[in-house]
């Protein structure tokens, strides 16, 4: 089936309620609103916005399979995202299969979502072909070995995942991110007989949302936080982190999560090794794959 027969009926599947954007603000804001709804002219909002500030993370997957030609659309906006130098430095491993998906899920501190999913993707760093194609060209790959060039290989991945992220929730489905298959990279990279100078990055579960275990969406640090002009200017972030404390603390407390506050969950996420659960081997992972990062 091609991709022109695919829209009209992923179309239909699309989410038809137009949420006015300053509901859509608040959800993501709550509070600090963080510009003036009533000013914005007709071609300041679209269904891609509305899209956008509407994502949430999904943990819960109804067992449906995805229509036939789903990967290949998803991997096509993948494809569209910007790339530097035109390198196209990733690649994309899918997982289907549910015993694989299971132990994926066990190296991923047992989360059950990567199996109930029935898509699991694995996005990948890849220097590999550029290996390949420099050494029969020229005879060397030397930049290959430059922590550069990882940096836009993990980039181009990270580009390309999201947009298949924006293109999958458009269609109906909903996505979440795995970074802890970083736990366990080696095992990670026998699973998928990746070759040398081939990093995994993340995987990411697509499917169709469970209706039975609904999400909300949660808030994020105002922009005034985030947001610098000319300058970076952290004045006035500690008062403003504070209060996003308690956004977080209503929001998880509306989905029935007893949960820490923002600043201690991340905090307590940096505060050493042991908080990253086998990731601070990562350096030596890299050599160990073929990346001498000079």
């Amino acid at each position: 089936m091609s991709v022109v027969t695919l829209v009209p009926a992923f179309a239909q599947r699309r989410e038809r309620t137009h949420h006015p954007v300053a509901y859509l603000l608040r959800r993501r804001y709550r509070d600090e609103v963080p510009l003036d709804t009533e000013a914005l002219g007709p071609d300041q909002w679209n269904d891609l916005l509305t899209g956008l500030l509407s994502h949430k993370s999904v943990r819960a997957y109804r067992p449906d399979p995805l229509p036939q030609g789903t990967l290949e659309t998803l991997v096509a906006a993948a494809q569209s995202a910007p790339t530097s130098s035109n390198l196209q430095a990733w690649s994309v491993v899918a997982v289907t299969d549910a015993e694989r998906k299971s132990r994926f899920a066990a190296w991923a501190a047992n989360q059950a979502h990567i199996e109930q999913a029935p898509l699991f993707l694995v996005w990948l760093a890849d220097l590999s072909r550029l290996d390949t194609l420099a050494k029969a060209k020229v005879g060397e790959a030397a930049g290959l070995d430059y922590l550069e060039t990882l940096i836009v290989a993990i980039t181009d991945a990270t580009l390309a995942a999201q947009n298949a992220v924006v293109a999958a929730e458009s269609l109906g489905l909903g996505t979440v991110y795995i970074g802890a298959l970083r736990n366990e990279t080696e095992a990670v990279a026998r699973e998928l007989n990746l070759p040398p100078k081939v990093l995994p990055l993340f995987g990411l579960c697509v499917g169709y949302a469970d209706p039975a275990r609904p999400t909300g969406v949660k808030p994020r640090l105002p922009q005034s936080v985030v947001l610098h002009h000319e300058r970076y200017d952290a004045t006035g972030a500690e008062v403003a982190i504070a209060a996003y404390d308690g956004q977080v603390r209503a929001y998880y407390a509306e989905q029935g999560i007893a949960a820490p506050d923002w600043s201690e969950t991340v905090t307590n996420r940096v505060r050493g090794p042991a908080a990253l659960t086998g990731r601070h081997r990562l350096r030596q992972t890299l050599l160990d794959f073929g990346f001498p990062l000079r």
